[in-house]
This record gives C-alpha cells, structure tokens and sequence, in this order.
C-alpha cells in the first residue's frame, strides 16, 4: 500500500562540486563538436584530481586541435571560480586529452545508409517524469535543492558573501500529507569557504538565502537547517575529491522521486539516447501532467542499439487518472516519432545547447528561443488535453 504521508529528501551539488567540474567540461567538449559539425558524434569521459583534467573518449567530426580544447577546459575551470592552490585554470593544472576516434562498429549501427534509418547509440532504458508539486512540474525537494544553490554561487560569484568557494551541497527533507509538501524538516549545505571564514556568518547568512527562496508556509518552528555540519569545509574541488563525468545522475534527473535508468547525460551527443530519449520522456511527461491527464506521470522508453524505433513506451499514470495508461502509450507511439533522428529533430538536440545542463539539474529549467532546455517546453499540452479530455 503505497505511503500518502512521510519524509522525503533530495540533494543537489554545485557547478563547483568535482563530478560537475567533469559534467561541465565533457558537455563543453559535445558542444563544441557540434558547433564545428552538427552531425558529430562524441562521447567523452572527464577526471579531474589536484592539479589534473584529464580527457578521454571517442570522437567523430571535425578536427579540432587539441590546444584549443585544452583552453576551453580551462575557460570551464575559470568560469566556474578554480584559482586555487591545488587546483586552478593557469597552467598549474595541467590537462590531458586523450580523445580518438569512434568505433566503426557503432559507427555502422547508428548511421542512416540507403533505407536504413539512424539507430540508437546504445541499448538501454530512460526514463522522464513530472508532478504537480511546483509549477514548473518537478519534485519539490530537489527542484528548492537546486534553487539554494543556484542562488549561493550567484552571491559567490557577486561576492555578496565573503569567504565562499566554489564547492558545495544541499539537502532538502519535506514532510509530505497526502502525497503533498506540508513543510520543512530539515536543510542541509554545506559550502566550502576560506580558512577565516567564520562559521556564524555563513550560517545567517544561508538561512536568509533559504528563506529567500522556499515557501514561508513550509517553515515551522523545529525546521532545522545544518550549515557545514562537520565544522569546516576548506578543502574542497578537485583537490579533496577526485572527479568523474556522470557520477551525479540523481542530482541531474528527478531527485530519487522517479526510477533512472543508468545511464548518464553529460559527455554524449544527442545519437545516445541515453540524454536524447531521457529528455524526450521528460518532455512527453511534463506536458501529460500540464494537460491536467494526470498529477504524476512517469515514461520509460527502451531501445537497441542500432535500431532506430524504441522497443517499448510504458506510461504510469500513478492511479491520479480516469484514463487508461495503454491509450496514452498507442497515441504516444503513434503520434510521435521516438527514433533517435525523430527526437533530436523534435527538440533541436544539434545545436551547441548542453554545457548549461551540466550543473543544476537537466530537467525544471527555462526554455528559452535559442534552443536551451526545449524538452521544458509546454507546446503539445493541448494534444493530449484534445485526446484525452
């Protein structure tokens, strides 16, 4: 029997965290392969440790020189705040590419030739969800855990709060009744900061950024807010965490609120669909939940590698429905062109858009005319609403 009243949490990590330090630089890598080639075909894996970036991969597309890549990797490092001993974007850092070229084997099962359509990258299942909770119809917990963060390294990078450095957490616990957020139990951030730093500043000055940002009504008196609860945070980054590309898959999709289904998005151009048909799945949810079907919908496609159609669509409408889970699937499979060709050109996925997914979180954001984000957007709504209602 499923719980209408409990304790949930989610976490975010910041741009500066060491796993996004690698999201950061692999989706850079996507985008400027795209920006020279669209057609191009990438899939790039980042490790960062003190003093070291280090790139590998597989690539297919335009020669790009290895320099120029090298100094885009340490633009990422600059504009995300690195100047410090141990880790930095001057030369200090040293950083390796190890890119070559792409399997012919995969390289023969995804490209189009004579009747054959483009097939998926990879084998694999993705999935895409939404809810009602907040309105841009994401899970509350994780969307208000991506927002404190958001708003620290604004103030970081404006230095309205002295002390911080780019490294940093959040948790959120909400208690839930009926299935929806009642109030705060619990804050969780910790953010690494200069030696001096004093920890009382930092603590007011995070809970008036808190409170800033999350509902009012969901304060109470015992909601607890922990600030650096080891007692400092000054070793940080790369320098106290090694980082890898795609070790923070939960933080990026929906919080633990909705299944994932393992693979990462960062570092892959839009042929795996590991990111293509995950943001798909996300945008075919969100407009269910915006057409009023249901209040949650979850979406799980599955595919082959080389074979272009998905070989099943599940629809869970979570019993918040009076319509049939099969019927959505037919119209979905009917109406919509899944193959990897069909979604990328539905959401415009070869353009040079992914280094701003690389922190944040892929799913919640704003979708603007230049492209960014175009799975958030609400434009087939009313074909589900026309189908079904």
């Amino acid at each position: 029997m499923q719980k209408n009243n409990y304790l949930f949490t989610s976490e975010s990590v910041s741009e500066g965290h060491p796993d996004k330090v690698c999201d950061r630089i692999s989706d850079m890598v996507v985008d400027t392969y795209l920006a020279a080639e669209p057609q191009s075909r990438v899939a790039c894996e980042t490790l960062t440790t003190t003093n070291k970036v280090v790139l590998a991969g597989e690539v297919r597309g335009p020669e790009i020189k290895k320099d120029d890549l090298i100094q885009k990797v340490r633009h990422c490092i600059k504009d995300i705040g690195y100047d410090q001993e141990g880790f930095t974007w001057k030369e200090a850092t040293s950083v390796e590419s190890h890119l070559h070229a792409q399997s012919a084997d995969i390289a023969m099962g995804v490209d189009s030739s004579g009747n054959k359509d483009e097939g998926a990258g990879d084998q694999g299942i993705m999935f895409g969800y939404a809810c009602n909770e907040t309105k841009e119809l994401m899970p509350a917990t994780l969307f208000y855990s991506h927002k404190i963060l958001e708003e620290l390294t604004k103030k970081r990078k404006e230095k309205l709060i002295e002390g911080l450095l780019p490294d940093s957490k959040s948790q959120l616990t909400l208690f839930y009744e009926n299935n929806k957020p009642k109030y705060i139990d619990s804050i969780v951030v910790s953010t690494q900061h200069t030696e001096e730093t004093d920890q009382n500043y930092l603590f007011s000055e995070i809970e008036k950024l808190c409170k800033m940002i999350l509902p009012n009504e969901w304060y109470r008196e015992d909601s607890r807010l922990l600030v650096n609860p080891t007692g400092k945070f000054v070793i940080g980054g790369p320098v106290g965490d090694t980082g890898l590309t795609g070790r923070k898959i939960i933080v990026d999709t929906y919080g633990g609120a909705a299944p994932h289904g393992g693979g990462a998005f960062s570092g892959k151009d839009p042929t795996k669909v590991d990111r293509s048909a995950a943001y798909v799945s996300r945008y075919l949810a969100k407009n269910i939940v915006n057409s009023g079907i249901s209040e949650r919908c979850t979406i799980q496609l599955s595919y082959a590698i080389g074979v272009s159609e998905p070989l099943s669509i599940f629809v869970d409408l979570h019993g918040s429905n009076t319509i049939e889970s099969n019927k959505v699937e037919e119209f979905i499979k009917n109406k919509f062109d899944l193959s990897p060709r069909g979604i990328i050109d539905m959401l415009g996925l070869n353009s040079p858009i992914f280094s701003q997914t690389s922190s944040y979180g892929h799913f919640g954001r704003q979708p603007d005319d230049q492209g960014f984000f175009a799975w958030e957007k609400l434009d087939i709504s009313e074909e589900f609403k026309n189908e079904f209602l």
